[in-house]
């Protein structure tokens, strides 16, 4: 049952032992000044009980808040560490695409090098060959 649905009840208990108090004690054979001091005796008690009812009411919300507060805070700090997780995952990814690259590169270039040099080399071969030739 909601909240609003168990407030609805409660005040329509209040109200219906009020007039039912009301009617018993106007319908009661005592003097006028007895029945001023009933009416006025019901009607504090009455307050009191609803001031109870208030009371408690309102510490269940605060209670529930609280508790909507936590939730919402535990799933946020959640989804924080995620994307924190997250980031760092993808940081990781990010430094070992580059040092594959990297190495890759380094790789190309050695490679080209080792074939500039056996260029140069054979180049200087047949320049050698071609003088002793002559």
């Amino acid at each position: 049952m909601k909240m609003k649905d168990q407030t609805k009840i409660i005040a329509a208990l209040l109200v219906g032992a009020a007039a039912g108090a009301v009617l018993g004690v106007l319908l009661a054979p005592d003097s006028g000044d007895e029945t001023r001091k009933e009416i006025t005796d019901f009607f504090a008690e009455l307050v009191e009980a609803t001031k109870e009812k208030a009371q408690a009411k309102a510490n269940d919300i605060k209670d529930y808040s609280n508790s909507v507060y936590n939730n919402a805070k535990s799933k946020f700090n959640g989804v924080v560490n995620g994307v924190s997780d997250y980031s760092d995952d993808a940081v990781e990814n990010a430094k070992a695409k580059a040092k594959d690259l990297a190495d890759h590169a380094k790789n190309h270039a050695n490679d080209a090098v080792d074939h500039a040099k056996t260029k140069v080399k054979s180049t200087s071969n047949d320049v050698n060959d071609a003088i002793q030739s002559a």
